[in-house]
């Protein structure tokens, strides 16, 4: 079999179920090193005075990774910049937010020709390379301009905007057309590849056949669908540890026989953690009987502190936060649990178990693992629900939470409400519809279909 060399920009070491909180990504990507022979290469998240290409190789829990370190330069103009100003709030379809910079995309090209020079002789004849995300769209590319003639697919995390969203990106055909170096590009649900269908059919005139082959003057592809999903076994294993029992135990006699609401986001504009908190607000002025009886946890640990969207939206929270305690709160009770700090899986597995009710409600998300991570840690005998924004991936597969418009403090409200009152007999039925979901469309299936399709596709020319 042939091996795999996944490459994304921040590789992150195995860290064990109690160890730190790592993301969907790196716990997807990890799961999926196990079982094939390979390399996870990418950025150390250190940074060097000058780049010398130096590859530090170190293997965690059966997974070898290879990591190098970057300028300071290449860190502000390539992650903080054409990454998380440009192509993050665009791809998030806040337009309003993304900024253009010259030297953005200069860092940005830069940085995927370097990983592209350090990687490349890593790479033997028969291996399979699987890129990720948004920060590496051009590395194919570059890894094909270096004489790479391997299977080389790519997968986006993301959502993919509108065209007419795209279009605004200076040089967006210059961006889209390094794609085409690709021979598989995978999307979160059919809602990301029917946009780019249509981007690559409006813009750059080409045609999509109904088995997602794609042609582009005289380059051939394929696109299609592959939603990710969690570690079901290792996750469940997780849940069932000491630390997350420990971890439930804390959260619900900290609540003292009050309902319990939970939310885990990174602190981000695209997840919707303002709204949740106005919607929270209306459930409580609607709802007089719940005030005292109920309590929302909510979890989010900063995250690209450097770039001033995100400043600004941890002052507004704390802004918000603060006033509805100030409202509604009692001397022997606080309607908000503002947590700015990160927990590992096992805690967190523990919290969702002890939340009643989960609210998952981004503005826009590729998939979002946290609303999966949350039925696999109910107890099937007394389960929990799971309230999902209509706007998440998610959406599209657990179609037996409640969905609601993330934007409607009213609907969310209302969702609340009925979330916290369901009969046992209807959270038991709609857990059930969800865990068969979480299982079935889990992280070995995603990673079973995209090699399998990868390993099928016509190598390009």
């Amino acid at each position: 079999m042939s091996r795999l060399i996944v490459i994304s920009n921040r590789v992150s070491a195995p860290k064990g179920q109690s160890g730190g909180s790592q993301g969907g990504l790196a716990v997807a990507l990890a799961a999926a090193l196990r079982e094939y022979r390979g390399i996870w290469f990418g950025w150390s998240g250190g940074m060097t005075d000058h780049f010398t290409g130096h590859i530090d190789l170190q293997r965690h829990e059966g997974v070898t990774t290879a990591t190098i370190d970057l300028e300071g330069q290449d860190v502000d103009e390539y992650y903080n910049g054409y990454a998380n100003k440009t192509l993050w709030p665009l791809f998030h379809y806040r337009i309003d937010l993304a900024e253009y910079d010259r030297s953005f995309g200069s860092g940005y090209e830069r940085v995927n020709e370097r990983f592209a020079e350090t990687v490349a002789p890593l790479i033997e004849p028969d291996d399979l390379v699987w890129v990720h995300d948004y920060h590496l769209i051009p590395l194919g590319q570059q890894l094909r301009q270096r004489g790479l003639k391997n299977r080389i697919g790519f997968f986006l995390h993301t959502p993919w905007p509108p065209a007419r969203l795209l279009t605004a990106l200076p040089f967006h055909q210059r961006l889209v057309r390094s794609m085409l170096a690709y021979d598989l590009i995978g999307f979160q649900t059919e809602e990301w590849l029917l946009s780019f269908r249509h981007y690559i059919e409006e813009e750059l005139g080409g045609t999509v056949d109904p088995d997602g082959t794609v042609r582009v003057g005289d380059r051939t592809l394929r696109a299609a669908a592959f939603p990710i999903g969690v570690d079901y076994k290792d996750f469940a294993d997780t849940a069932a540890s000491q630390e997350a029992a420990e971890a439930c135990a804390t959260l619900q006699d900290s609540a003292e026989l009050k309902k319990v609401i939970i939310g885990v986001d990174r602190l981000d504009y695209s997840k919707g953690i303002e709204e949740r908190f106005n919607g929270y607000r209306r459930f409580l002025e609607e709802n007089d009987n719940w005030r005292g009886n109920v309590t929302l946890l909510q979890i989010a640990p900063p995250s690209r502190g450097e770039v001033h969207a995100y400043e600004a939206i941890r002052e507004r929270l704390d802004e918000l936060s603060g006033r509805i305690n100030g409202e509604f709160a009692h001397v022997d009770w606080v309607p908000i649990r503002y947590v700015n700090q990160g927990y590992g899986r096992a805690a967190l597995a523990g919290f969702y178990r002890a939340a009643d009710v989960a609210l998952v409600t981004p503005l826009r998300d590729g998939m979002n693992l946290v609303a999966k991570e949350y039925v696999a840690s109910q107890n099937p005998d007394d389960p929990g629900v799971l309230i999902l924004s209509r706007f998440a991936g998610a959406a599209h597969q657990l179609r037996e939470a409640i969905i609601i418009n993330p934007y409607s403090k009213d609907e969310l409200s209302d969702a609340i409400r009925s979330a916290l009152e369901m009969p046992r007999e209807e959270r038991i039925r709609r857990w059930n519809a969800l865990i068969e979901s979480v299982k079935r469309d889990d992280v070995v299936a995603w990673r079973r279909d995209f090699v399998a399709a990868l390993e099928g596709v016509k190598v390009a020319a």
